[in-house]
């Protein structure tokens, strides 16, 4: 669809192909869910009436603005429950003749209509709106049943509070959970931290109060803080959605919550932890609305995506992405799987915990507390004939033992590492037991990421950065090219001010050749193995960062701040 809405507007002389390529790239963005048209329009390259004026020929139907949606009455709005208006992100707004006229994003999906016509048992209308229109119209007239902050404090009066106090004085947990402010806090947090594109939920006690954070884009966030006394109801709501023990509250637990937001399968990741003043969660969001698991749509330059799709390819060998906790390792490595999941090709992954389920791979949990370790879920693996084989992470000398002699027994294998670079990878391996010589003869390629956060393309202006910023990445103003223009966001609604929106990754990319594997088997330093590998043509993590500054992709202060450890 949206392929087709790109075309006519490029038909109709709107938009050039070229404004049509750069906003569908910069439409796939992790972390960046426009559709084509509202992409489109953010960007500049078309204006939204004449947005609705080719989507309305396209459709054959009419197109309303926001104006059509600003009076709605109580009896037509009342006509399609709330769930059902988010869910199908449509909104009921006149009734003539019998007909109910229903806003929506997508008035030719007949199996849409027909959900809508079954909810609302009468002949409907689709009319075509603006998506962010149709969410203005839903927050408007059902914004008291979205469980807002406020409205949910309305409902905790002094003596619920007290009920509260006495209820966890006597440990009925359960009576806690079930109560209707909790329940409503909760869904007003988690549906909030997911529209928000929030990859983390933080639930955290402290002495003489509560905190909830999100982490969105890398950064945390606080959101106003609920009362301290319903700390131990949301968690205790939380470990029974997500089926754990409510009981246990002296040891850690791990769990999953199965949702549907806005008509969207989204899984949390629970894990739970013991502190001095209580129980602290964090729930980790999986969606894979938001997170691209596509290869070409993590922004790479032809020169990176080249090297993957030579790397992953591959018949045998390790293939190793490297970095800190929340870099993308773990996207980078289902992006890869995919491009080579094929009818042909038996993928085995063993993963701590499984994050995302993808059709096609064979895809093991470990479970250490029963027994079920990395060494054991890899040495299983390979007797059930794989062709690739992914271990979540290589933590000790019996998992890099394995997956090297799975190489050498022709298999490829994905891993990752937690190194500052590439080229200390090598050392890395050396130092948990692995033999030099093993090392060199099967290690393919090593891949070291960070993520930096994306100007948000609603705000972003140019600016001529002082002398200062430029020297803090070792640039010298003399050598930057003449067409180069920096950028950075001015803040906006569509960011929440931060003046960023999405994130991009910076590879660092060491293919092993045969000189590099020389230097390998000479036990060289990380430095000879640095200086050899930019030598042959290697791009270190700040270079990679600097090009997407010039490229008017991130800032100078993302860049400093990912590769500080570079200097």
């Amino acid at each position: 669809m949206s392929i087709r809405i790109g075309d006519l507007l490029v038909n109709n002389g709107l938009i050039t192909k070229y404004q049509l390529e750069v906003a569908l790239q910069e439409q796939q963005v992790a972390e960046i869910r426009y559709q084509l048209g509202r992409q489109l329009v953010v960007m500049d390259f078309v204006t939204k009436h004449e947005l609705s004026e080719v989507l309305s020929e396209h459709y054959e139907c009419t197109f309303i603005d926001a104006e059509d949606l600003e009076k709605i009455p109580d009896e037509i709005i009342a006509k399609m429950p709330f769930d059902k208006c988010d869910e199908f992100r449509a909104v009921p707004f006149k009734e003539v003749d019998g007909v109910l006229y229903v806003a929506m994003q997508d008035p030719v999906n007949i199996t849409l209509t027909d959900d809508i016509r079954f909810v609302v048992n009468m002949p409907i209308e689709p009319v075509l709106a603006d998506i962010a229109d149709i969410g203005d119209a839903i927050e408007k007239y059902h914004g008291a049943k979205l469980g807002g902050l406020n409205s949910i404090m309305d409902d905790l009066t002094d003596s619920t509070v007290e009920t509260f106090d006495e209820m966890e004085k006597s440990g009925d947990l359960m009576q806690m959970a079930d109560s209707r402010p909790v329940i409503k806090l909760l869904n007003h947090v988690l549906k909030a931290g997911i529209e928000h594109e929030a990859s983390d939920v933080h639930f955290e006690p402290y002495e003489d109060g509560f905190r909830v954070r999100y982490r969105v884009d890398g950064v945390l966030y606080e959101m106003e803080a609920p009362p301290p006394q319903m700390a131990a109801a949301l968690i205790a709501r939380i470990k029974i959605i997500s089926k754990l023990n409510i009981s246990e509250t002296r040891l850690p637990q791990d769990g999953r919550i199965a949702l549907t937001i806005a008509g969207r399968p989204v899984d949390l990741r629970v894990s739970t932890i013991p502190t001095k003043f209580g129980e602290s969660a964090v729930l980790r969001i999986l969606d894979k609305g938001v997170v691209s698991l596509d290869l070409h749509n993590l922004r790479m330059s032809d020169h990176e995506l080249t090297v993957f799709d030579r790397v992953i390819k591959k018949p045998s060998g390790v293939v190793l992405v490297t970095g800190p906790t929340g870099s993308g390792k773990t996207t980078t490595l289902y992006a890869c799987l995919n491009e080579i999941n094929k009818e042909d090709v038996k993928i085995i992954t063993n993963e701590d915990p499984v994050e995302y389920n993808i059709d096609g791979l064979i895809q093991v949990p470990i479970n250490p507390t029963q027994g079920l370790t990395f060494g054991k879920s890899l040495r299983a693996s390979l007797r059930q004939d794989p062709d690739v084989i992914l271990v979540g992470e290589i933590r000790d000398k019996e998992t890099a033992e394995i997956a090297v002699e799975s190489s050498l027994t022709g298999h490829l294998v994905f891993s990752t590492l937690h190194t500052n670079d590439a080229p200390s990878s090598i050392t890395r391996l050396v130092d948990m037991g692995i033999d030099a010589f093993l090392v060199a003869a099967t290690v393919e390629a090593i891949i070291a990421q960070r993520l930096v956060r994306t100007i948000c393309p609603a705000c972003k202006v140019p600016y001529t950065p002082s002398q200062e910023s430029l020297m803090q990445l070792g640039i010298d103003p003399a050598t930057i090219p003449g067409d180069v223009t920096f950028y950075r966001g001015e803040g906006c609604d569509e960011c929440r001010h931060t003046r960023y929106r999405g994130r991009v990754a910076l590879y660092e990319i060491l293919e092993l050749n045969n000189t590099l594997r020389e230097l390998v088997l000479k036990h060289s330093s990380i430095q000879e193995l640095t200086e050899k590998a930019l030598e042959m043509g290697m791009i270190p993590l700040r270079q990679v960062g600097i090009q997407k500054i010039f490229d008017g992709i991130t800032t100078i202060e993302e860049v400093v701040h990912a590769t500080v450890t570079m200097d």
